[in-house]
């Protein structure tokens, strides 16, 4: 059975954006797809076989089972796949948005902000400061609650 491969994103070497992304769920949608239509292919050889045997020296019933129970097995892996990117889809959101409002700092300390928005990508994410700055979210980058404001009392 053909399958197709995940793409990730990648990114700039001067600025480590991502420039594109797979989309994790349409790549599920695309093997879950394949694996309906190679199941009919799969049917369709199975009668066209049994149609086609030899009288005299039919296949084994055994045999026939192995190959139903084998397909079965590759096509719940396939949808077992699909229901874990969704969940690792949903996960990576529920973390994006715990960073809306904290300050972030980039992993080589050049660049910091409060984080306005996130965008989440297939294989990682990027938060966008109130001031516009795009900062990866990767190894080293620290994140962290504002530092509170000193009430300003007035001086006589």
């Amino acid at each position: 059975m053909a399958v197709d491969t995940v793409t990730s994103a990648t990114t700039t070497p001067t600025t480590n954006v991502p420039t594109s992304s797979a989309s994790t769920a349409k790549s599920a949608a695309s093997a879950s797809a394949k694996a309906s239509v190679d199941y009919q292919s799969f049917l369709k050889l199975l009668i066209a076989q049994m149609k086609n045997q030899d009288p005299t020296d039919p296949m084994d019933a055994s045999q026939q089972i192995a190959q139903l129970a084998t397909f079965s097995q590759v096509e719940q892996s396939i949808q077992m796949n699909s229901n874990l990117e969704t969940l690792i889809s949903g996960n990576a959101l529920t973390n994006a948005s715990g960073y809306i409002g904290k300050t972030i700092t980039s992993a080589d300390e050049k660049t910091t902000g409060v984080v306005a928005s996130v965008r989440v990508y297939s294989d990682t994410m990027v938060a966008t400061t109130t001031d516009g700055k795009e900062i990866p979210i990767v190894v080293g980058v620290r994140v962290g609650t504002l530092p509170p404001k000193t009430p300003t009392t007035p001086t006589t």
